[in-house]
């Protein structure tokens, strides 16, 4: 251990340190160099690979563009979500059945329409024509059914709209 200590007391030591700290500033210089001239080949590299463009710069304008459509497309989703949602109180199903209400009327003026949602709520309307007046009645209608009594015309609307028969007919 002594040994040790001397050595570091003596200029022999002190020279081992300045040649040390030399090669290691040699070798910083060069590396300095060699870091420069990559630095300068990637930058002709990715100008050749745009065409005279500086590729990087279109990559990171792509990458925004990207990140901008991608924000667009989640806010265009949450748009469809709400509006699948708000569908399914729309009326989508009809169902209609034309009839004789009366048998000194002819041409089946009476009819019962249902529109119904996704989810079979809705209304069935009942227009009743006779020579005299005619008259139309509103029921609402719950899960394919109404609380109200309801007469064979209107159950087989419902049933219609239910089936998504959107084509009506004319009862025999």
């Amino acid at each position: 251990m002594d040994n040790v200590i001397d050595f570091l007391k003596t200029d022999n030591f002190l020279i081992l340190i300045s040649v040390i700290i030399c090669i290691l500033l040699i070798g910083f210089i060069i590396l300095i160099v060699k870091l420069s001239s990559i630095n300068k080949k990637y930058k002709t590299f990715m100008n050749k690979l745009g065409n005279g463009k500086n590729i990087e710069e279109d990559l990171e304008n792509y990458m925004y563009r990207v990140e901008r459509v991608e924000k667009q497309n989640m806010e265009m989703k949450n748009l469809v979500d709400s509006i699948d949602k708000n569908l399914e109180s729309c009326i989508q199903k009809i169902g209609m059945v034309r009839y004789n209400a009366f048998k000194d009327t002819g041409s089946d003026l009476s009819f019962a329409l249902a529109m119904l949602d996704e989810n079979n709520n809705g209304i069935v309307l009942n227009g009743i024509y006779s020579r005299e007046m005619s008259n139309i009645y509103a029921k609402p209608v719950e899960n394919g059914k109404s609380k109200y009594t309801i007469s064979e015309e209107e159950k087989e609307a419902i049933q219609r709209a239910i089936d998504n028969q959107n084509i009506y007919r004319v009862k025999e």
